[in-house]
């Protein structure tokens, strides 16, 4: 099966060269479809100059979003499976096997990278976890799920469930949304334990408290308005 790997990208200049170059030594068969979400700070004028034939590179004329650059990387989709993958290094591309598993032998449609279940992860920040879990008890409760980390970045589902999904998030409401339309669609969901090198603000991390209250609407507009 071919792998579809959509990475969005906003302003990552210390880290998108590593980024892709781990995604590239991955051996499976894959396309690298990146959606540059107008960066300012040099990323988007190094992935013009290395743009070819192993990486599709497409670059928003204006700052939409997360949400909004996996939605314009979708429509490039040409694989079997997608793998989401931020371009942060938080999340290590050598667990793309241990992701996709339950998809390639036919067990699940969808599968979740859970920093939650025994991989090792770096310590950081409380509330983060205190508010990731909240959002993820919530979705679970709405969606009749049981996952362990239902904000995760790494998610792999079978590439012919695009056609049923429309996708309206722009930026960080794209967690709770698909996985509120996953659960509609009644996917098989599989979670695996992957590893988290979680970085600070210092570093670059962009999430903030305002996107955990977004996330929070986002959860209760998708299963009740949507």
């Amino acid at each position: 099966m071919k792998l579809s790997v959509v990475i969005p990208v906003y302003n990552e200049i210390r880290t998108i060269e590593e980024l892709l170059n781990r995604v590239r030594s991955v051996r499976e068969d894959k396309e690298i479809i990146v959606v540059d979400d107008c960066s300012t700070d040099g990323t988007r004028e190094w992935l013009i100059k290395v743009a070819g034939k192993d990486m599709k590179v497409v670059f928003h004329s204006e700052n939409k979003g997360k949400g909004a650059a996996l939605r314009t990387g979708f429509e490039h989709v040409t694989g079997d499976i997608v793998i989401i993958q931020d371009a942060d290094l938080e999340y290590d591309p050598g667990e793309y096997g241990r992701l996709i598993g339950p998809i390639m032998d036919g067990r699940a449609d969808v599968v979740y990278g859970s920093r939650f279940t025994g991989g090792p992860q770096r310590v950081l920040f409380f509330w983060h976890y205190v508010g990731n879990k909240f959002l993820t008890l919530l979705s679970n409760m709405l969606t009749n799920l049981n996952l362990s980390d239902m904000e995760t970045c790494y998610k792999a589902f079978r590439a012919s469930l695009l056609k049923d999904i429309t996708i309206k998030s722009d930026r960080f409401g794209f967690e709770p949304e698909v996985t509120a339309k996953f659960a509609r669609l009644k996917c098989r969901i599989y979670e695996v334990p992957i590893s988290y090198s979680g970085r600070g603000y210092e570093e670059g991390k962009k999430i903030t408290w305002r996107d955990g209250l977004a996330a929070l609407f986002h959860v209760i507009r998708f299963r009740f308005f949507d």
